[in-house]
């Protein structure tokens, strides 16, 4: 049977003659039939393996080299149904490890194959598909290929996007817009998307743009004075006039942003960038459903949409205004600012002065709610000649003042009758707006609804004790109250004034007296019915010599006896019974008002 292994001489064995018994041809055959079995794999690179066994914690693939690779189970979670005879991308680690193995890796494949398919849509302007991580500061997480993408907020939406939570979770198709390899940052939009889409549809909607057209849009922002509603890639201006037919006082009353509206194109200018909108135009103007019921003489319930000065604005039904007159807010003929009546959202009644249905106009009036008081029949005997009454000042002019007696019941008082001894230039002077003052009725004019008031009449006129007091010649203590270059005023006993010519007002020592200062006065000139009083200080010293040397000389006896019943008269007045009851009762009045 030939030899055994143990005498088998292996030392005579040529091994250079191996395999001689193929022919050089057979042999570059085998050759290649051999090397065309295997893969020429470098590392670092990913190529396609095949699933040949998955093991407890690997997976054994088969990539076409000399020895099949270990990939750790872990890596394929997201294949949860792999089998062997799948096939799968793998990153080549290391040809042969210390052991011998081939070292591969299916998260380092899908991560280079993720960045080469992120640069391909960059330079391709491709769309591609991810899902929202979660949400950031400034912006979205998307997950594309594996790898976390940046969104913008300002790169979500056309329109400022408000909360960012309400995609999480859900598909979005983005761009690639920007890569930065230093720190592995991608950055995708997709705002770029959408505005492609819109400028198609702006094109085709400001082609077809024409006054009346009605449109569908979303309010995307709110102002006081209206709204921007987004009409598919154009913005227009719905103004807060255009709103409503009622008034409202900013359009958050009514409308709500991201509210989808139908409006109606009102106007645009010749190349379309300004767009005026309305809403209140798609439907009926309030005028015509306004009730036939309501006619001149009607009584209507409404509210107050605004107050100016001339009047305010009651709002029967929405879109329907009818104007109150600050004339017909009040019987009295002395009008007020219609705020002192009147609020906005006041609710009140009124009643209808006049219609037109065809202008849409309405004038109404709340004081005829109410009997006009001149009217009332016992209004002249309440206000007969001679009564008396208390009322509240409502208004002072140069010439008087006009005083309220009761709603609708005004009288004036004349600056002339305000007082008996003050020279009152202006009513302010002597009272103010709202200072209750007491009259005596002086005329009544019912018809033409007058009445002539005054103040002093309450009081009997001084003047008749004034003439016997001071009488021409009579000497009294006055007070200059002001000068100038003709003369001064002068304060009087009693608070009445006086006059004094320049001529008259020097002193013995040839000066003139300052203001305030008090001297010795000679009543010149008395007139009840002008209240006029005329004096001179420099005629208390003057002697009948100095009259005598202007005039003629004369001797001297009379005229001494008649200077000394001049100071005899100064002295007694004090001790006139007049004069005490005239300052009692002048004092009492003066601490009555």
């Amino acid at each position: 049977m030939g030899n055994s292994p143990e005498e088998f001489d292996w030392d005579n064995v040529e091994t250079k003659s191996f395999g001689l018994g193929y022919s050089e041809e057979e042999r570059a055959k085998l050759e290649e039939m051999y090397n065309g079995t295997l893969t020429q794999v470098q590392e670092k690179e990913v190529v396609q393996g095949t699933v040949v066994k998955i093991v407890e914690r690997e997976v054994i693939l088969n990539i076409g080299f000399k020895s099949d690779g270990l990939v750790p189970l872990s890596e394929f979670r997201d294949m949860p149904d792999l089998k062997p005879g799948d096939e799968v991308e793998v990153f080549i680690e290391n040809q042969e490890d210390a052991n011998g193995q081939l070292i591969l890796s299916r998260k380092k494949a899908k991560i280079l194959t993720a960045w080469k398919k992120i640069q391909a849509a960059l330079d391709e302007d491709t769309v591609i598909e991810g899902i929202v991580k979660r949400r950031t500061k400034g912006g979205l997480i998307v997950d594309i290929y594996s790898i976390e993408a940046f969104l913008p907020g300002s790169q979500i939406d056309v329109k400022p996007i408000r909360d960012f939570d309400i995609y999480v979770g859900k598909k979005m198709e983005v761009k690639v817009v920007k890569i930065n390899y230093s720190n592995d940052n991608v950055v995708v939009s997709h705002k770029v998307l959408i505005e492609k889409d819109l400028e198609e549809q702006k094109a085709r909607i400001l082609n077809n743009l024409e006054k009346g057209q009605v449109l569908e849009g979303v309010i995307k922002n709110m102002t006081n004075f209206g709204v921007f509603i987004d009409l598919g890639g154009v913005d227009g201006l719905l103004h807060i006039t255009d709103i409503s037919w009622g008034r409202i006082s900013h359009p958050e009353e009514v409308l709500n942003l991201d509210q989808k509206v139908n409006v109606v194109v009102l106007d645009f200018d010749d190349e379309k960038k300004r767009i005026s909108l309305g809403m209140k135009q798609l439907t009926p103007h309030p005028w015509e459903s306004l009730p036939d019921n309501i006619q001149v003489g009607t009584k209507v319930k409404g509210r107050i949409v605004n107050v100016a000065d001339y009047g305010a604005f009651l709002e029967v039904i929405p879109g329907v205004e009818g104007l109150i007159h600050v004339s017909e807010m009040s019987w009295s003929q002395h009008l007020r600012n219609p705020q002192d009546f009147i609020k906005v959202s006041d609710e009140l009644e009124a009643v209808v002065l006049t219609l037109d249905r065809e202008e849409r106009k309405m004038s109404l009036g709340i004081k005829q709610l109410t009997d006009d008081p001149w009217t009332k029949q016992d209004v002249l005997d309440r206000y007969s000649i001679g009564t008396k009454h208390k009322g509240i000042v409502r208004n002072l002019t140069s010439f008087g003042l006009f005083i309220e007696l009761e709603e609708g019941i005004d009288g004036l008082v004349h600056v002339s009758d305000l007082s008996w001894t003050k020279k009152v230039k202006h009513p302010s002077e002597f009272v103010k707006v709202n200072d209750e003052l007491e009259v005596v009725v002086l005329e009544l004019d019912v018809e033409n609804k007058r009445l002539a008031l005054g103040h002093k009449q309450l009081e009997e006129n001084p003047w008749d004790t004034f003439a016997t007091i001071f009488t021409p010649g009579s000497i009294h203590s006055c007070t200059i109250l002001s000068r100038n270059d003709k003369g001064a005023i002068l304060e009087l006993p009693y608070g009445i004034e006086g006059s004094v010519g320049v001529k008259h007002l020097k002193k013995q020592d040839g000066s003139l007296p300052e203001v305030g200062e008090a001297l010795d006065f000679i009543v010149l000139e008395f007139s009840k019915d002008e209240k006029k009083i005329v004096l001179s200080h420099t005629k208390t010293f003057e002697t009948e010599d100095d009259k005598d040397q202007k005039k003629k000389p004369s001797t001297g006896g009379g005229k001494k006896k008649k200077n000394k019943e001049v100071a005899e008269s100064k002295t007694t007045l004090g001790d006139i019974e007049a004069l005490s009851s005239l300052k009692e009762q002048m004092d009492n009045n003066n601490d009555a008002s």
